[in-house]
C-alpha cells in the first residue's frame, strides 16, 4: 500500500507491485524494481538504483552524498541488486568520481545500523551483521559473512566465503575461504562449515587447507609461504584464487 504521507517524486521510476510505507522520501533520480518493499521513514535519494524484490527497512538511507571531502557534487549512483534486504537505519552512500558508484549485489542481508561508504563494491549472498562500519572503496566478495560491529579500513578487500568474528578491526585484506578472529584480528582457520554448505567437497577443502598451511607455516613470512605453496602443492582453481588474491593485496593480508 502507498501512503499519502510519503513524498515520492513523480520523476522516480518505480516498478510494479512496489510497496511504500508512510513517511518515505523518494527523490527524482531513483529507480526501484518490481516487488520491492520500502518501509516507513526510509529515505531513497538521487542516484539510487534498487533491484527487484528488495526490502528496505525503517529509517534506512540509500544514496546519500559521500562523507568524502573530494566529492564535488558529481552525478553518481548507489546500486542494490535483486533480493537484497537492507535492515533498519542502514546507510549506503553513493559513489564519488573515483569509481562513480557504490554497489551491493543480489541476495545480500545487511543488518541494522551498518554503514557502507562511497565506492564500495559488495558481491552476492553477503551477510553483514548489525553495526558493521565499512569505509570507502572496500571490496567484499561473494558469500562473505561479517560479524557485528566489525570496523573495516578503506581500500580493504574481503575474500569470498570468508567469515569474520564480530567486533573485528580489519586494517588489511582478508583472504578467501578463511575465518578471521581473535584480537587483533588474524587468521584462525578455514570456514569449513560454510564451504560444506556451499557444496565444496572434502577433497577440495583439504586442498585449500594445504595452501594455507604453507602460507601461514611457522617461521615463514607471507611471501615465503606463497612461494612454498607455489612450488610444493599441485595446481587447483582454489590455489590460484588464493595466491592471486594475496599477490594483488596492496594493503597486505592479515597474519
Amino acid at each position: 500500500m502507498d501512503y499519502p504521507l510519503s513524498v515520492i517524486s513523480p520523476k522516480a521510476k518505480i516498478g510494479k507491485n512496489v510497496k511504500i510505507g508512510p513517511f518515505v522520501t523518494i527523490s527524482d533520480d531513483v529507480e526501484i524494481g518490481d516487488g520491492t518493499e520500502i518501509m516507513s521513514g526510509a529515505v531513497i535519494l538521487d542516484g539510487a538504483r534498487i533491484g527487484k524484490n528488495c526490502f528496505i527497512a525503517t529509517g534506512a538511507v540509500i544514496a546519500n552524498v559521500p562523507q568524502d571531502l573530494k566529492f564535488k557534487g558529481e552525478k553518481t549512483t548507489a546500486v542494490i541488486g535483486d533480493g537484497t534486504r537492507i535492515r533498519e537505519y542502514v546507510t549506503v552512500n553513493r559513489g564519488t568520481a573515483s569509481k562513480d558508484t557504490t554497489i551491493i549485489g543480489s541476495n545480500c542481508l545487511i543488518m541494522a545500523y551498518c554503514h557502507i561508504a562511497h565506492d564500495c563494491v559488495l558481491g552476492n549472498n553477503i551477510i553483514m551483521s548489525n553495526a558493521c562500519q565499512i569505509a570507502g572503496e572496500v571490496v567484499i566478495e561473494d558469500y562473505a559473512t561479517i560479524g557485528g560491529g566489525t570496523l573495516c579500513h578503506q581500500f580493504v578487500r574481503i575474500g569470498a566465503h570468508s567469515m569474520i568474528q564480530g567486533g573485528s578491526r580489519l586494517p588489511k585484506d582478508v583472504p578467501p575461504y578463511t575465518i578471521i578472529g581473535r584480537e587483533p584480528a588474524r587468521y584462525a582457520g578455514l570456514n569449513t562449515i560454510g564451504l560444506r554448505r556451499r557444496g565444496y567437497s572434502t577433497e577440495t577443502i583439504h586442498a585449500i587447507q594445504d595452501v594455507y598451511n604453507c602460507i601461514y607455516r611457522e617461521g615463514l613470512n607471507i611471501s615465503q609461504g606463497v612461494a612454498a605453496a607455489e612450488t610444493e602443492l599441485p595446481e587447483s582453481p582454489e590455489k590460484k584464487i588464493i595466491l592471486d588474491f594475496i599477490k594483488s593485496a596492496h594493503r597486505g593480508i592479515l597474519n
